[in-house]
């Protein structure tokens, strides 16, 4: 398929269709699960971080190998989807997370809450690594990864925002209970597996539309000499170490919206505001970013971006000095560069295989599958600093319908930090690695 050819839009739609389920998983752990563990478990903080940071090292090598797999599977049958399909039991772990055992608290609630995050991340990998790999593996050109993408964000985005805003509704709004976590989790795992099927059958549209290439390549090794063959690519190694930063980052603003809300603004009910005013702004953006690609090239745009969310983040460092019309304002700023994160990287790493030729496309799983353990990695890296940001500060856990407990005002100095302060410097280190990065260049 040459650069001016299109995929069908009802392809693209239903393959973008997937991402709704994906955001429920990538959202509301990250949104809830820390908030669950120190405000309604009575998890100590550091315990709470290393919960969601620990199950998350397996994927350094699980999700390449799980990448390796799926090239393998292309190879023998022409698809990816077997090991979407499996992945199709991740609801299961979704809704087990919240789901702890009546009378449950501290470290053994910390311990269900782990096993099921652990399940949870190997069926997420087995659904997204194929599902992500799909793009690679078409015959299309720079500006139509772009376009796939940009369906796939807008999507991401409408399944963000629902189920930011459903989820703490769900759980009993300002003040959550256990039921209500439970209740969360039913709900949003039900309607995560609907839209993980859509997903399947829009991956058939496009590969049925845009052919895979045909290769003699055989899928590379598996495990540590996976991992290792995807960052010998020095294009590669810059793209996803910014990715890194940029995911830790979001997702430590994400883990921290309910503690700011509570805590700095004193009302609880705001976290569905500030989700709102996070992920909205994205549905408006998303089709402009595509344009500036387009204009100016992925990485100018990405870069811009990153800059926008510094400053963003270091307005949300005034906390409610700063005055919650200004507040929301900079949260929307931050939005709006998410979009941009979310759109211009995952539309470069086709680019990237597709710069290794055939060789680099029979690879597309290994490369993704890298890509997507940076995801994780960064979505179990930010919320362990924010916990960690919260043990610094003297924060005090404490369990559902006890009505919290008073925070000394370290801790609220911290609350404040961790979500200004630290993600601008997490967001200068991904701009950093960023620039090092020269493929696009040479594209666009």
């Amino acid at each position: 398929m040459d650069e001016a050819a299109r995929l069908p839009r009802r392809g693209l739609l239903a393959f973008a269709g997937g991402s709704l389920g994906m955001g429920t998983w990538v959202t509301v752990p990250g949104l809830l699960l820390l908030y669950f563990l120190t405000d309604v478990l009575a998890v100590a903080p550091l315990v709470a971080g290393l919960v969601l940071l620990l199950p998350k090292i397996a994927d350094v090598l699980l999700h390449p190998w799980i990448g390796q797999l799926s090239d393998a599977e292309l190879a023998r049958r022409g698809h990816r989807r077997l090991l979407m399909t499996a992945g199709c039991a991740l609801p299961l772990a979704f809704a087990a997370l919240f789901l702890a055992p009546g009378g449950l608290t501290g470290n053994p609630a910390a311990a269900w809450v782990a096993v099921a995050f652990v399940a949870g991340n190997l069926l997420f990998a087995a659904y997204q690594v194929p599902y992500l790999s799909t793009p690679a593996d078409l015959a299309i050109g720079y500006h139509e990864r772009t376009r796939l993408m940009g369906f796939r964000m807008v999507v991401l985005t409408v399944g963000i925002l629902l189920s930011g805003v459903l989820a703490p509704i769900l759980t009993g709004g300002p003040d959550p209970t256990r039921g209500g976590y439970a209740l969360m989790g039913l709900v949003l795992g039900t309607s995560m597996l609907v839209t993980m099927l859509i997903g399947i059958s829009g991956t058939r549209r496009l590969t049925v539309a845009a052919p895979v290439p045909a290769s003699t390549s055989g899928p590379g090794a598996a495990g540590l000499r996976t991992l290792l063959v995807a960052l010998r690519d020095p294009q590669f190694r810059w793209l996803v170490g910014s990715y890194l930063a940029m995911s830790t980052t979001t997702h430590l603003v994400l883990a921290a919206v309910p503690y700011f809300a509570r805590y700095e603004l004193g009302r609880p009910g705001l976290t569905t505001v500030l989700v709102a005013a996070f992920v909205a702004p994205a549905l408006v953006a998303t089709p402009v970013w595509v344009v500036v690609a387009r204009r100016i090239g992925k990485q100018p745009g990405l870069l811009i971006a990153q800059g926008a969310f510094v400053l963003g983040s270091l307005v949300l460092a005034l906390g409610k000095a700063a005055g919650l019309p200004v507040l929301v304002g900079a949260v929307a700023v931050l939005g709006i560069a998410f979009a941009a994160m979310q759109l211009l990287p995952f539309s470069m790493v086709p680019d990237v295989i597709g710069a290794g030729g055939a060789d680099g496309t029979s690879r597309a799983g290994t490369y993704t599958g890298v890509w997507t353990a940076a995801e994780a990695t960064g979505g179990a890296l930010g919320p362990y600093v924010y916990s960690a940001c919260l043990a610094v500060g003297g924060f005090l856990a404490s369990g559902a319908g006890t009505g919290g407990v008073v925070q000394p005002e370290s801790a609220h100095t911290m609350i404040r930090l961790g979500i200004g302060l630290v993600p601008a410097l997490l967001m200068v280190v991904a701009m950093l690695s960023q620039r090092r990065y020269t493929l696009d260049r040479a594209l666009r």
